[in-house]
């Protein structure tokens, strides 16, 4: 009886050619194309066919539900990977989730740029070849007081870059306190390796002194390096020479310094209240000869690897060999450049810059906005839940500032209909996916990363996945 069933379903399954002819399927052969249209049918009957021979569905299936399947079909195989989200985590530089969002003149400045031609390495003024690293070098050289700059790809490149030119074959003296890795297992020490100097380590993990400094340098010491220590920090009973000691030591033996400064900001943010981060501009001013920084993590710009200092040093690093292959592409200058620029103006910079405008929200805007998510989540799940504003705290994340917390407003949802982790999970599968944490048996949506605009959009991804979730 049951194999006459499903001869007779199987024989009630429309021809591919006939829904091909059906006004809905003709609607989607003008988005997509009729060869992908067919495709589309095709794979949707045969998984239809596969659940009726093995007694998964024992109904018939309509032309109407075979179509509205192929178009989410093709819906799923157009949908690109790579896709925005909203960032509910409280997290500013996020690096599972890009870091620092750019400005709206930076991504002008792409537009513009990808739309057409631009003068990348063309001088206007002479009308010959010139180099992509003017467009930004005086920029930079203004916002720092470097008398030189260059740009790569990002700042691991630039710790690579400058040790391949400035101490390859010769050694590099660093304090063993600040021998880190970061993520990737991008560990200091390998790097040193890479570029073929050789690693001098002095001092002790919680101390190094100025002696140690002095006792370690040769003929052959080609740098003092002061690597930033990224994502953690040692505190308690802790030594560190000043950086105008160190650099006034080193001088006086004829070896530069450099320092990777990781984050690299641009302006104070201790005048805000926020971490204990030197601006690129004091470490230059302490005497450092080369220091490198990334662009987009307190910066807040693309990413990018940027190299400042002494003209003498900066201009052997431009003619190294590896600086082609680490070389930035125009939409990133294009980028670079149109976040520099706001630079100029620090008020305006604290307004448009992003990472600025998270990292320093306040807390009555933070209220506001936490209040009108919470109103919302509460419209959505009428009743079925626990939904309040809390207070917490923010993190800086991106390996900049490990040990400050910013005090932020939440909002907690509770006793859901579901559990915690399937409406987590459902958020991660939405059209417009919402990433968020699960703490103290509480989904929290922290808003001070929530920009302003999406918080409507957050309510309508909240929507759908309760929808999903049934």
């Amino acid at each position: 009886m049951s194999a006459q069933v499903n001869t007779d379903l199987l024989r009630k399954i429309p021809a591919v050619h006939r829904l091909l002819d059906a006004p809905p399927s003709q609607r989607l052969i003008q988005l997509y194309s009729h060869d992908l249209v067919s495709e589309a049918v095709a794979h949707i009957i045969s998984e239809v066919r596969g659940q009726i021979l093995s007694g998964e569905r024992t109904n018939e299936v309509s032309e109407q539900e075979l179509l509205e399947q192929a178009e989410r079909y093709l819906l799923h195989q157009f949908r690109a990977n790579f896709r925005r989200v909203i960032n509910a985590t409280g997290v500013v530089l996020h690096t599972n989730l890009g870091r620092a969002p750019l400005a709206e003149t930076a991504l002008e400045a792409i537009n513009r740029t990808a739309q057409g031609y631009s003068n990348l390495e063309l001088n206007l003024s002479t009308g010959e070849r010139g180099s992509r690293y003017d467009h930004v070098e005086e920029l930079i050289c203004k916002l720092t007081g470097a008398e030189a700059a260059l740009v790569v790809n990002n700042n691991a490149a630039a710790v690579l870059l400058v040790l391949r030119e400035m101490a390859k074959g010769r050694k590099v003296i660093v304090s063993r306190g600040q021998l880190v890795e970061i993520g990737g297992s991008f560990r200091v020490s390998e790097v040193m390796k890479e570029s073929g100097a050789t690693l001098v380590e002095v001092g002790t993990t919680n101390k190094t002194h100025e002696s140690d400094y002095e006792n370690a340098i040769e003929e052959d010491t080609a740098l003092i390096m002061k690597a930033h220590t990224s994502n953690f920090r040692i505190v308690g009973f802790t030594y560190q020479p000043e950086l105008a000691d160190l650099t006034a030591l080193a001088h006086r033996s004829g070896v530069p310094v450099y320092e990777d400064l990781g984050s690299g900001s641009l302006i104070d943010l201790r005048k805000f209240g926020i971490g204990d981060e030197p601006t690129v501009g004091e470490s230059l001013k302490a005497g450092v000869d080369i220091v490198s920084f990334s662009g987009d993590k307190l910066l807040g710009g693309t990413q990018a690897g940027i190299i400042a200092g002494k003209a003498e040093y900066i201009k052997r690093i431009k003619k190294n060999q590896l600086t082609r292959a680490l070389r930035v592409d125009k939409l990133t200058l294009a980028a670079l450049e149109a976040t520099l620029l706001l630079y100029l103006d620090e008020e305006r910079a604290l307004r448009e810059v992003p990472t600025l405008y998270l990292l320093t929200r306040k807390k009555d805007e933070l209220y506001s906005e936490a209040q009108r998510l919470s109103e919302g989540l509460k419209a959505v799940f009428q009743d079925k839940a626990v939904v309040e504003v809390v207070e917490g705290m923010s993190q800086v994340g991106g390996g900049s500032l490990p040990t400050e917390d910013l005090p932020t407003c939440l909002v907690a949802v509770r006793t859901t209909p579901f559990s915690l982790n399937a409406l987590e999970h459902a958020l991660r599968h939405v059209d417009l996916p919402v990433m968020t944490t699960i703490r103290k048996e509480a989904l929290m949506f922290d808003v001070r990363t929530i920009f302003p605009r999406e918080i409507e959009e957050c309510i309508h991804s909240v929507r759908e996945a309760c929808r999903r979730l049934g």
